[in-house]
């Protein structure tokens, strides 16, 4: 297999990893909220998240992505932190939104790695900046919405 493309798949599934456990983690988030409009908030972000792995997937339908959605073993023990932090909090609501805050912050630098040191093609490159945007954008409304807490 050409290096190039192996390059592009690699970086791809790397932000289709990102996205799974972005995905468990605002489930994750979701069940240890415990105000129920920050819970459906949490249950979008997952949705959302999901829709980025249709738009992943569809820019690049002939290189090999992932198709389960396993997340990594980093997310794993991200998602347990939230877990014990849920447990021993006094407020879930505002751990879990800065457990939300950790995880797209990993995002937006996995998303910028991504665009700097590939090769991208045209239109799966505009889809990564798109998807970075949102979720930098996202991310100044968690802030907000942790201050309000």
């Amino acid at each position: 297999m050409n290096n190039d493309i192996k390059e592009i798949e690699d970086s791809i599934n790397d932000i289709i990893q990102k996205n799974e456990d972005a995905i468990k983690g605002y489930e994750k988030a979701a069940e240890n909220a415990k105000e129920t409009g920050l819970k459906n908030y949490f249950l979008t972000k997952s949705k959302e998240r999901r829709n980025f792995l249709v738009g992943l997937k569809a820019t690049v339908p002939a290189l090999e992505t992932r198709d389960e959605i396993d997340g990594s073993a980093t997310g794993a023990a991200h998602r347990t932190w939230m877990d014990v932090k849920a447990f021993f909090s006094a407020d879930n609501d505002e751990s879990m939104l800065e457990e939300a805050i950790r995880g797209d912050k990993a995002a937006v630098e996995e998303y910028n790695e991504v665009l700097a040191d590939t090769d991208l093609p045209i239109e799966t490159a505009k889809i990564i900046r798109e998807q970075r945007d949102w979720i930098v954008k996202n991310l100044d409304k968690i802030k907000r919405m942790e201050d309000v807490l």
